[in-house]
């Protein structure tokens, strides 16, 4: 009897109405433009599908720290706090603009089936790191979730439970979003393969944009 009643708190943790409202919020945010999807764009066409895995990992455990970050307290501090605020800012902006220029540097898509110099082997953890490092960085994704969240969050109901429902959710709707961004990347890459640096240039310049509007923007 013990057991069955917390299993039933569990399933009473968020309402199915109320969750069906934010998984349509989550599968809008996911397939907006964002830095992530980008990477996974990137890191599909120079690494491939099963490689990107690991980016994929990377960014949605990057999403899930964002998001407890969010829902426990720290994103009201920085938005209240102008000094946290404007930091996470440039930082943020600064490490997007370093990944803008590692993207906007590396060898033409292909150019290794062709004879010429290769793209470096990058290790798992490097690709997982850059993931989690372009999620977890960007300040406009903590703020909004701070914001976003709290529409979902009922306080009567346990918060640790709404999170593992609410993070799980954006989780795996991300994950799903980005590897299908990897796999059309991948069927896309002969094309690719005729316009592999322009497209670096491209993809390398949104990240250098981005990361220079992070901390200009109010």
């Amino acid at each position: 009897m013990e057991t069955h009643g917390v299993l039933g708190d569990s399933m009473v943790a968020m309402n199915i109405d109320t969750w069906l409202i934010y998984l349509l919020a989550a599968i809008g945010l996911s397939l907006s433009p964002g830095p992530n999807g980008l990477l996974a764009l990137t890191h599909g066409v120079l690494h491939g599908q099963r490689k990107t895995l690991f980016t994929i990992f990377g960014g949605t455990l990057g999403f899930v720290a964002i998001i407890a970050l969010s829902m426990f307290g720290i994103g009201a501090l920085l938005q209240t706090s102008l000094v946290w605020l404007t930091a996470l800012k440039w930082f943020g902006g600064a490490y997007l603009v370093w990944l803008g220029i590692q993207v906007w540097r590396s060898p033409p898509v292909g150019v290794q089936l062709t004879g010429g110099p290769a793209e470096p082997v990058r290790s798992g953890w490097s690709l997982f790191r850059q993931g989690a490092l372009s999620a977890a960085t960007n300040p406009k994704g903590i703020l909004f979730f701070a914001a976003f969240l709290p529409q979902f969050i009922d306080p009567h109901r346990s918060l640790l439970l709404q999170f593992l429902i609410m993070a799980g959710t954006f989780a795996l709707v991300e994950a799903i979003t980005e590897l299908l961004i990897a796999g059309m990347a991948a069927r896309i890459s002969p094309w690719l393969r005729r316009v592999g640096k322009r497209f670096n240039q491209v993809c390398g310049g949104i990240f250098v944009a981005i990361g220079l509007a992070l901390p200009l923007r109010g």
